[in-house]
């Protein structure tokens, strides 16, 4: 195979307690990626729709996984990426993460399929350092496995996919740019012991909550006391947001990744419709556009076609 194309589907990472920890990858919206493989060591990267994507493949989300591939397997091939974005860059739903994860599934089907998962995460990852500076797994793990993951350790690298029942989200993505960079500066450098305590028990919780197909307990270990309070006030309305659509129905939710898109889980599809409602009113009444997702858990992850 000498081409293929990529559907690379946004994530949501943290699932309000579980920093850099947990993540969840969506079924819509997806960047489509069409990826060649090529005779000669190099990468290009090009973009189909208009944005300003890096095109040094070292500066760009994409090209950076597929030069460590490169790299460390010493094949004399290349890879001419053509990216079209559908995940805005500085969203919160993991657009790097999705150029990164889907250049690097792309480069594996061509390839053979040499490497495991956990090998993809790893390459991809070098993408996400391009874009925060840090290189973190919460957004690739569920892009590239699908479903709900949990990121135990980064070095040494250590996966666990986290089986959970249906579920639908609502997403807003108010039309501000927060930058992943931007939104872990301002970060607390400590945290209190009694603070860590409580968010240990939330992610516990969360996790438990999933594995058990509790619903309620989903709900009540949606909280976090350590990065929302710092990061909600980059995000106009989040307060009120995040109240009405509790009130809505839905279980809980909070910033998606860095933000500035909020997430919200529901039990199912009539309170995710409600839970729209409330978000849609809300940036109406404050004159702020915004883009609204009512999506479920993609369990396949990165999906490829030919082409």
């Amino acid at each position: 195979m000498k081409k293929i194309k990529i559907y690379s589907p946004a994530t949501i990472a943290n699932l309000v307690c579980g920093f850099d920890v947990l993540g969840l990858c969506l079924k819509e919206p997806s960047d489509v990626m069409y990826v060649k493989l090529l005779d000669e060591k190099k990468v290009i990267i090009n973009s189909a729709n208009g944005f300003d994507l890096p095109s040094n493949p070292a500066q760009n989300t994409a090209g950076a996984p597929l030069l460590e591939i490169l790299a460390e397997t010493n094949l004399q091939v290349g890879f001419d990426v053509t990216i079209e974005k559908c995940i805005k860059p500085g969203s919160g739903i993991g657009s790097s993460a999705a150029s990164a994860a889907g250049a690097v599934v792309a480069a594996n089907h061509l390839l053979g399929n040499i490497f495991s998962k956990e090998d993809m995460v790893r390459f991809a990852m070098f993408g996400e350092k391009v874009a925060s500076g840090v290189k973190h797994a919460d957004n690739i793990a569920p892009c590239i496995y699908g479903g709900i993951t949990l990121i135990r350790s980064i070095f040494p690298l250590d996966i666990v996919s986290i089986p959970a029942p249906k579920m639908w989200i609502t997403v807003v993505h108010p039309q501000i740019e927060v930058r992943t960079a931007d939104a872990r500066q301002i970060l607390r450098k400590e945290v209190l012991l009694k603070d860590a305590i409580k968010q240990w028990g939330n992610i516990a919780g969360l996790v438990a909550g999933f594995m058990k197909n509790d619903y309620q307990l989903i709900g009540r270990s949606l909280e976090d006391v350590i990065i929302e309070p710092v990061r909600s006030i980059l995000i106009p309305g989040f307060d009120q947001i995040k109240k009405q659509c509790k009130e809505a129905g839905a279980l809980g939710g909070g910033i998606s990744g860095s933000g500035p898109s909020i997430f919200m889980i529901s039990e199912n599809n009539n309170t995710a419709l409600n839970v729209e409602k409330v978000m849609r009113d809300i940036y109406t009444g404050i004159g702020l556009s915004h883009h609204i997702y009512v999506t479920t858990i993609n369990n396949e992850g990165v999906r490829t076609e030919e082409f």
